[in-house]
């Protein structure tokens, strides 16, 4: 290719990659499938390797980070962020709505919107294009988060439509409530402390320095406000609607999310409709945005120093319980870390029936200054995650004593040890307290490690009680003689055991470390330590340097695979799983063979061990056809998760053979037919 055709061929692949985005994202209506916009995407970064030239700040390419910024300029804000004075009540609403009518002699309408519960963006545009993205800071001044803001797949890069030539639109940079709680399960897998609520964490997020992390991070945005000299809109409302047409993803009427009334009720009925049904959205919000609408009205009515006068908040009070504190009791984690958790007098909240609350840490007993038998107000953290939030010290029983955090690991009475820096207490005792040992064992068989079938936690729990398993490497010592002689395991269970366990030393190596639980090692740090060292004798070998050296490997992760492999039991259990057969190494499982011969094979969704590309590859170097469409005269669909669900259902309606990663695995070992 030639520069010439690789200029066509970048507008060509930025267009079309621009509009699958916007579909995507912004829309919620893809037209392709993921690997198909991937590969489109993998086409444009090697064509921008080939002509580094041609690459630009507003490439599709930008989207995964990467940029590392070393400090956040502070900008003076073209138009100052206002803050917004808050109300509680009908009865401020409408005092706030009468004010108005006595500045204004005209048809008032209002906008409503739903207050969300992130990050206030403010994003100029420029000819079209992504100029900068700047926090509210104090609303004079805030930072350029630009290289973070580029990776949110929600805000476009470039626009289309009539846009203005220069302009600035304002918005909420958020979390979704889905992609929140994959977050914190991802840390809750690395054994890191989970995040307490999505606002905070969308805020740290925005101002990390690491682009590539905000990327994978899948921040959401909706963007509502905007400003530009010669403003032609009429109205807010129109002017939301307007903006749509130019790519930003806007709160949608369909929904809900935004409506025009005016009257004091129509005011009134969107904040009680919200009230009564905020729970079952996607993401949090903590109250309601009124609006003057019209711009004519709006700069009559002007600001005061803090607050725009046309523009008012409904907060919603977060919803406050009081019961009395029975207990606490205190759990260990996989990890070993030590969580205190509230056992409570039951009390309805939010909808639920609430017995039990996270004190997270000794620091949090402290702050509250806990006794037993307390009266506590107890509200929902984050709208999810009940929480003790103060004392009614009114309340309080005489002659009681605070609660002091244990001293000793409530399950094998180790000595709990707090690092410097660190919030939670940790029982070092990993091999001996049973939690911690179940837990590994938990964590081992889990789908995302060695993805053992006829295994769960009961079962584990039932070996472990039965003195059958001590930790993970014991699991294939185990026989059919063995399980069948416990309580509850029948016969048919115990044959799907022992052969789960037998499949699992096929399990590719990335797998096998992710699944020894090393501390900090998720999923995504295996690969990458599995593809760098290439076996586990060279990441128990690996000095601090050439640890830190890899991609995402830093201190704290370098330093804990140190730790584990310094320990000559974790040693000696590595090397009796490796002694059974499990893969200890990279594989090269490209080797040639005719065992796919004549079959055709389609693939779809997304895979842990694999890209696509690699799946490909190995079916056609082992003789295998790949095919884009399922017929009747497929022989395999190769099943990931997010697969296309027309695929899947023609595969089933044609009763073709649906294969998972794991059963491709053993497919191309000659284990399964």
């Amino acid at each position: 290719m030639n520069k010439d055709d690789a200029i066509i061929r970048v507008q060509k692949l930025t267009e079309i990659l621009n509009k699958h985005n916007y579909l995507y994202y912004v829309k919620s209506s893809p037209e392709i499938s993921d690997y198909d916009f991937d590969m489109l995407l993998k086409e444009l970064q090697k064509i921008e390797e080939l002509f580094p030239e041609l690459i630009t700040e507003y490439s599709p390419t930008k989207r995964v980070g990467g940029d590392i910024t070393k400090r956040f300029e502070t900008v003076v804000h073209r138009y100052p962020m206002l803050s917004l004075s808050n109300t509680y009540s009908k009865n401020e609403i409408e005092e706030w709505v009468n004010r108005i009518k006595k500045s204004i002699n005209d048809n008032l309408e209002y906008v409503c919107e739903l207050k969300y519960d992130g990050v206030a963006i403010g994003i100029q545009y420029i000819n079209g294009k992504l100029f900068r993205a700047v926090t509210r800071g104090d609303g004079v001044k805030g930072e350029d988060v630009t290289n973070n803001v580029r990776t949110i797949r929600s805000i476009p890069l470039s626009l289309k439509g009539d846009y203005p030539f220069d302009f600035e639109i304002r918005g909420e940079i958020f979390f979704s409530k889905k992609n929140f709680k994959k977050l914190n399960n991802q840390r809750l897998e690395q054994g890191d402390t989970q995040f307490s609520n999505p606002r905070n964490t969308a805020s740290g997020t925005l101002k990390m320095q690491d682009s590539k992390i905000v990327s994978k991070r899948q921040l959401d945005c909706f963007l509502y406000g905007i400003n530009f000299n010669d403003n032609k809109f009429s109205g807010h409302f129109e002017a939301v609607n307007k903006v749509s047409d130019w790519g930003f993803k806007v709160p949608l009427q369909t929904h809900r999310y935004i409506e025009k009334t005016d009257s004091i009720d129509g005011i009134m009925n969107f904040i009680n409709f919200w009230d009564e049904n905020r729970f079952n959205l996607p993401f949090e919000i903590d109250g309601i945005v009124i609006k003057v609408n019209k711009y004519k009205n709006q700069l009559e009515l002007g600001n005061t120093s803090k607050y725009p006068r046309w523009a008012i908040s409904y907060k919603y009070k977060a919803e406050r319980v009081e019961t009395k504190l029975e207990s606490i009791v205190y759990q260990v984690g996989r990890t070993g870390a030590i969580t205190p958790v509230a056992n409570l007098r039951p009390v309805k909240l939010g909808g639920t029936v609430v017995k039990r609350a996270s004190l997270h840490n000794a620091d949090q007993i402290q702050k509250l200054d806990l006794h037993i038998n307390d009266s506590v107000y107890v509200e929902k953290g984050g709208e999810i995650i009940p929480k003790i939030v103060d004392v009614n010290i009114d309340n309080r029983v005489k002659d009681t004593t605070p609660i002091n955090f244990i001293n000793n690991c409530p399950e094998c009475s180790s000595k709990l040890i707090r690092n410097d820096g660190e919030a939670h207490h940790y029982c070092l005792n990993e091999l001996g307290c049973p939690p911690q040992v179940k837990g590994k064992i938990e964590h081992f068989i889990s789908r995302k490690a060695l993805n053992i079938d006829g295994l769960g936690s009961e079962t584990v729990d039932l070996l472990y009680s039965n003195g059958l398993i001590n930790n993970i490497s014991d699991l294939y010592k185990l026989t059919f003689e063995d399980v069948i002689t416990m309580n509850r395991i029948a016969e048919k269970s115990a044959n799907n055991m022992i052969k789960g366990i037998k499949d699992s030393k096929e399990m590719p190596f990335h797998k096998v470390l992710f699944g020894l639980g090393i501390r900090y090692v998720g999923e995504t740090v295996a690969k990458k330590l599995a593809k760098s060292l290439k076996s586990i004798s060279n990441i128990s070998s690996a000095s601090f340097d050439e640890l830190i050296a890899i991609e995402e490997i830093g201190d704290r992760i370098a330093m804990s695979i140190i730790d584990y492999f310094s320990d000559e039991r974790n040693c000696y259990i590595v090397k009796t799983l490796g002694s059974f057969g499990l893969n200890m190494e990279v594989e090269n499982k490209l080797q040639t063979s005719n065992i796919f011969e004549g079959k055709s094979f389609v693939i779809s969704g997304v895979f842990n061990s694999f890209s696509r590309s690699e799946l490909k590859e190995i079916i056609e170097m082992n003789g295998g056809k790949n095919i884009t469409a399922v017929s009747m005269k497929t022989d395999y669909l190769i099943a990931g998760d997010k697969i296309g669900p027309s695929k899947l259902k023609k595969a089933t309606d044609y009763k073709l053979n649906i294969l998972s990663e794991e059963d491709f695995i053993l497919l191309l070992n000659g284990k399964s037919n």
